[in-house]
This record gives C-alpha cells, structure tokens and sequence, in this order.
C-alpha cells in the first residue's frame, strides 16, 4: 500500500507528463487532497488560479487526479466518479 506522500508524487508527475503545451501551467491543489475508498484524491486547476483563489482565473474540466493507493495504478478521474470528490464520507 502506498504511502499517502509517495501517492502524491504520483499525482505530480502524472499530471506533469499529461500536460499539454497550449495548457497553461497546472499544480495540485494541496488544501483539496484527500484519500477515500482506496484512492487518493488530487484535484488540480491553473497555478494563477490556485495563487488567487479568484473563480474567474478557474480552469473548467480539471477532473481529479486518482491514485490507486493499493496498485499505485493513477489516473483522472470520470464523471461516473464524481461522487468520491463531491461527497466526501463524514
């Protein structure tokens, strides 16, 4: 099973090699990273949004980050999905 730091660094360089060349630069949103049902979840936007938090620098469609924290299988996330980052256990 994969440490939740070591998780992360997949998360990283995942969306690091995903990252397009007319995209503008992207990071993981710390604050937002989770764990749940196994997986790790890192969602990530824009790094000028993430700086200012305004909604307007928001990058739409930046499904998160899934990490399988049992194969350290990573991958984004799907909309059949969403409900592991929209609703959080308690």
């Amino acid at each position: 099973m994969l440490e939740r730091a070591e998780a992360l660094r997949f998360a990283v360089s995942f969306l690091e090699r995903s990252q397009r060349d007319d995209e503008p630069p992207l990071a993981i949103d710390a604050e937002g990273v989770r764990e749940s049902n196994g997986l790790l979840i890192a969602p990530y936007n824009s790094v000028q949004y993430l700086a200012s938090r305004d909604p307007r620098q928001q990058l739409l469609d930046c499904w998160p980050i899934l990490v399988d924290l049992d194969s350290g299988n990573v991958r984004f996330g799907t909309l059949d999905e969403r409900h592991l980052w929209r609703n959080p256990p308690i």
